[in-house]
């Protein structure tokens, strides 16, 4: 049995289903502090907290856990600015906690849930693995972190990884089942088609005088579907005796702000009031990942690469959403 800590969240849930999918049995440990339970339609929710040790021991004796995906952190960058304390004792002291217990029940296999945001600023693009990882936020930070015990972990009892380190999430499962939903949110595809249903006012752009091709920002989106597919590509690569390392998910390309504003515009068909403001502090121009290494290791491409496509989706979801 798996075991998806974070599976009631957006990108753990979309996990869960491929997984659910595939055949196996999964077992989701989230404490529903940002999750959903009824984003788990597959497999069995366990509520509980990566702090709680005994709680954790107990999962792993009652259902024979053979390998872990795991997603359960906190994601909001600019709280972890302000908040390090709450960032570095859940991201980092609740891993150690989980990796404790695979140790202790002798489970050897973990697809860890890493970011972009361990770069910080690159100077070059696209962004590789030999990227100097320099984080700027203690969000960035927490993520690092954990690689580097992974990889001590390794070294040290055996633990074998893979770390994906992946860019804009968006997106939402193109059957519609289950999609994108926080509160309170932050990423930029939902703020937008937010504004399109009449639910917010409006949608903020920091920035138009950055050095791309219309002065907006741009980022690299990677659909959800794409990042679920990559991650059962990342475990079989373990079980098959892969080395453990750590891998980006991309698309190689990039979209900016105004981009996916004027896409959506034409998706939804409805007007997206739009506010120019100026740049934030810390907001590189763009932002954009090499998945090649991806592809050699996992044999993995991304099949929703089309920001219309990832916007059709998560417009699909948006409109029927049930959580």
């Amino acid at each position: 049995m798996i075991l998806v800590t974070g599976g009631a969240g957006y990108i753990g849930s979309h996990i869960n289903q491929m997984l659910a999918r595939e055949g196996c049995e999964t077992v989701v440990f989230d404490n529903l502090v940002y999750g959903h339970p009824e984003a788990v339609k597959w497999g069995v929710l366990e509520i509980g907290d990566l702090a709680d040790r005994k709680r954790l021991d107990e999962i792993f004796e009652n259902y024979k856990i053979d390998a872990v995906f795991h997603f359960a952190a906190y994601a909001y960058v600019g709280e972890s600015v302000v908040k390090p304390s709450k960032y570095y004792n859940n991201n980092v002291a609740n891993t150690l906690h989980l990796l404790d217990a695979m140790i202790r029940h002798k489970v050897n296999n973990i697809v860890f849930s890493s970011t972009c945001a361990t770069y910080g600023v690159p100077m070059q693009m696209p962004i590789t693995e030999e990227t100097e990882q320099r984080p700027i936020n203690p969000y960035g930070a927490s993520k690092l972190m954990i690689e580097r015990i992974l990889s001590d972990y390794h070294s040290a009892y055996g633990l074998n990884y893979c770390c994906l380190r992946y860019f804009n999430a968006a997106g939402a499962d193109p059957g519609g089942e289950i999609g994108e939903s926080h509160t309170p949110e932050t990423h930029l595809i939902p703020l937008i088609l937010a504004a399109a249903a009449g639910d917010r006012e409006s949608i903020e752009v920091f920035g138009t005088d950055y050095p791309t091709r219309d002065g907006s920002c741009v980022r690299d989106y990677i659909h959800v579907a794409d990042l679920a597919d990559a991650h059962l590509r990342a475990m079989e690569y373990l079980r098959k005796g892969g080395e453990s390392t750590c891998i980006n998910l991309g698309n190689c390309v990039g979209s900016s702000v105004l981009e996916v504003i004027r896409t959506a515009k034409e998706i939804t068909g409805m007007d997206i009031p739009t506010v120019m403001k100026a740049r934030r502090t810390g907001d590189p121009p763009i932002l954009v990942g090499d998945s090649n290494k991806a592809e050699t290791f996992l044999g993995w491409k991304p099949q929703y690469s089309d920001i219309r496509l990832i916007l059709e989706h998560a417009w699909k979801w948006y409109c029927n959403k049930k959580y």
